[in-house]
């Protein structure tokens, strides 16, 4: 597989989104308080670490909390916007990354921690279909600049093509959207040399 081809892969476009994510809330150390209910089960601490992880990467319940967690998650979503030249691409990746952390901390949170869960659980839903439409958003609205931009650099150099292969013949005039070989008017041998068209009679 060309490295190319496997930039442009799915999985590891989201295997990169999700180390972003792990780097920047080491690095901000970003950590949001999340209650649980008592409990006597031996495994609860490592249970506790797992939500408790994932909901650094989603959650906030401050104004500091509610800009770090949507910049950092726009600047995740950019990685696809930028690679894929399609804004339906774009959006289905930025929310399967986002849907990834989201479904395993509610589902973790609600089986071991169901009253705290139950409590938090409107309040934190609203807030992450807000910070999804967001995401969905902004991948359609970049990701159709973006393109809008790449057609008219196309655009500019196919012109830039056609300007350059026009030419026209030093004896009579006529003027060709190519670089033939003969004048279709005159006949004379058209030749290149050192960048300038000489005439030369047949």
């Amino acid at each position: 597989m060309k490295i190319k081809s496997l930039f442009k892969s799915k999985l590891m476009i989201f295997c990169i989104q999700i180390l972003v994510l792990l780097i920047s809330n080491s690095i901000f150390s970003y950590r949001i308080q999340i209650d649980f209910d008592l409990s006597t089960n031996p495994r609860a601490g490592e249970q506790q670490f797992i939500i408790q992880f994932l909901a650094n990467l989603i959650l906030y319940n401050t104004t500091d909390g509610f800009l770090y967690i949507n910049i950092t998650w726009v600047i995740v979503s950019l990685l696809p916007i930028l690679i894929f030249n399609n804004f339906r691409k774009a959006y289905s990746m930025n929310l399967t990354t986002f849907f990834f952390p989201n479904f395993f901390f509610y589902v973790f949170y609600w089986r071991y921690s169901i009253t705290s869960f139950n409590s938090i659980f409107p309040t934190f839903l609203i807030e992450t279909i807000a910070l999804a439409i967001i995401l969905v958003v902004i991948s359609i609205v970049l990701s159709l600049f973006l393109k809008l931009i790449r057609n008219e650099e196309k655009k500019e150099n196919i012109t830039n093509i056609e300007l350059e292969n026009r030419s026209e013949c030093p004896q009579c005039g006529a003027k060709f959207e190519s670089k033939p070989k003969y004048c279709y008017n005159c006949n004379t041998y058209l030749k290149e040399e050192l960048g300038e068209i000489i005439g030369n009679g047949k």
